[in-house]
């Protein structure tokens, strides 16, 4: 089952540095093991443009559409057997200590 993870960044991070994980091990051991199929740190939010169609007009605009103290800072596409091993996919990436990561199974149309 394919995930998308996004990273996000959090206002209350971890506080124990102790044995912090590597993102560059992260990415390669799931990459040797299929379970990251790609993934992407996201320019700044002031890099956003916000795109919206109302009453047929489109309404273009600069920045991110929601404020908010946390944001999303890149994104991971993941494969697993479910959500579980998504969870431990996860629990090992650094900014499970210094952010937030979201999960969500992608739907097959």
């Amino acid at each position: 089952m394919k995930y998308m993870m996004f990273v996000c960044t959090d206002t209350e991070p971890d506080t124990d540095k102790t044995d912090e994980p590597d993102i560059d091990v992260w990415v390669s051991e799931n990459d040797a093991r299929g379970r990251r199929l790609e993934g992407s740190v996201l320019a700044p939010t002031s890099a956003a443009t916000t795109v919206r169609v109302r009453n047929g007009q489109l309404l273009v605009s600069d920045g991110p559409f929601t404020e908010s103290k946390e944001v999303i800072v890149g994104y991971d596409l993941l494969e697993c057997a479910d959500l579980d091993e998504a969870i431990e996919v996860a629990r090992a990436h650094p900014m499970a200590r210094e952010g937030r990561l979201e999960l969500r199974p992608l739907v097959d149309l």
